[in-house]
């Protein structure tokens, strides 16, 4: 594929312009670097996997309403490198599927022909804030969220028409109105409006299906992050009738998958939206034999220690997948006093997991398998999945 058109302005992609070959080969010898800083060692260390696709991977897309130069033309879509308040229109993105590009530009079109305003991020004055654009990798069903401030009149019925009219490859199963009045850059929600449709679309993962709600965390290559999880549980010795704690458990999307493994499966997540939606497709897929914590893993760790807490007994399984900051040192203390003879640790940044595996190697853990996987290609982000073990006080 040539390089995007966007490229040169466009924040959203790294390494455009470079082979595949010549990224994966760049984000290993990141997270070897990182190895080397921090002193970590292991064993067996696999070469990085690629993604299933390097292109129209993302089933995700938030864009931003705003102009390139100050009073400019509205546009849509990612900030310009180096220059965050200036948005570049993506109509061309590589990293979607075309109906998120045909519905970006007929949106786009629609509000300048109606001469509504950008949301300024300074003076909180307009209209346009976002359009959010989410698809079932396997279901092939598209959601449309667009976010608004409540100042003056978003024509909601007119825009969902259009929507609705456009030739699309997939499936439109959701056209949705939020407003946002936050002073935040972030998208929140004071009010959603269902424009058509529903406000969720399904999606399944190795077997099990999930209901997907317009604000839910989901892992943004599923392609990619199926082969990462089958992988990666397969390091752990037979699951049949044990009790698996799943840290940072995010969607419960890795727990409910152990969960048809094993005896019982526990997530923790701090987000209590992503917990209510783990819980709700667990009922779906008819799992009794999981449940969620929506907590703190340090503070939920700590009151179970203490006798004041959800989990009342060991696990025999410890599964932790954390954000890009790491595990709590303290965290990490409490986790290693379980005494666990494996430990499973999912990143998504090789800084941190090698700080943290260095910090647990006091507590008598050793790396034994490391692979980095490309879940995002174009991109500098790495995943990498650890195996260590207990070889000693």
């Amino acid at each position: 594929m040539d390089i995007c058109k966007h490229n040169d302005h466009c924040g959203g992609c790294l390494h455009q312009g470079k082979s595949y070959e010549w990224q994966l080969a760049w984000k290993e010898k990141q997270l070897r670097n990182f190895m080397k800083e921090y002193e970590v060692s292991c064993d067996h260390i696999e070469p990085i996997e690629g993604s299933p696709a390097a292109y129209r991977y993302r089933n995700k897309m938030e864009y931003t309403f705003g102009d390139m130069e100050i009073g400019g033309e509205m546009t849509l879509g990612m900030h310009q490198k180096k220059r965050y308040m200036s948005v570049v229109t993506v109509d061309e993105c590589q990293l979607v599927d075309e109906d998120f590009n045909r519905i970006l530009r007929a949106t786009l079109d629609f509000c300048r022909e109606r001469g509504y305003t950008k949301y300024h991020k300074k003076t909180h004055v307009g209209l346009m804030r976002h359009l959010i654009v989410r698809k079932g990798w396997h279901t092939h069903e598209i959601l449309v969220n667009i976010v608004t401030s409540s100042e003056g009149d978003f024509d909601g019925e007119a825009w969902s028409g259009m929507i609705r009219d456009l030739p699309l490859d997939n499936t439109l199963v959701g056209v949705l109105h939020t407003v946002n009045d936050a002073v935040a850059d972030t998208v929140s929600c004071d009010r959603m409006d269902i424009l058509f449709g529903r406000d969720y679309y399904m999606e399944k993962i190795m077997g099990l299906d999930f209901k997907v709600s317009a604000f839910s965390f989901f892992q943004t290559n599923v392609g990619a992050v199926e082969r990462l999880y089958t992988e990666a549980l397969d390091l752990i010795d037979d699951f049949e009738g044990k009790d698996v704690l799943d840290l940072y458990c995010g969607a419960g999307t890795i727990t409910q998958i152990m969960a048809l493994r094993a005896r019982h499966a526990t997530g923790v997540e701090i987000v209590e939206e992503a917990v209510e939606a783990a819980r709700m497709n667990a009922g779906l897929n008819g799992l009794d034999n999981c449940d969620f914590i929506a907590g703190d893993v340090l503070k939920v760790l700590q009151n179970s220690k203490e006798g004041n807490g959800p989990l009342s007994e060991k696990p025999d399984v410890i599964v932790f997948d954390p954000p890009r900051a790491g595990i709590h040192m303290k965290a990490l203390d409490l986790i290693a006093a379980y005494g666990m003879e494996q430990l499973l640790y999912i990143s998504c940044q090789p800084k941190t997991l090698c700080r943290d595996i260095k910090y647990l190697e006091a507590f008598g853990y050793h790396a034994v398998y490391l692979k980095p996987y490309d879940n995002f290609p174009m991109t500098r982000h790495v995943e990498t999945v650890v195996l260590m073990s207990r070889v000693g006080e």
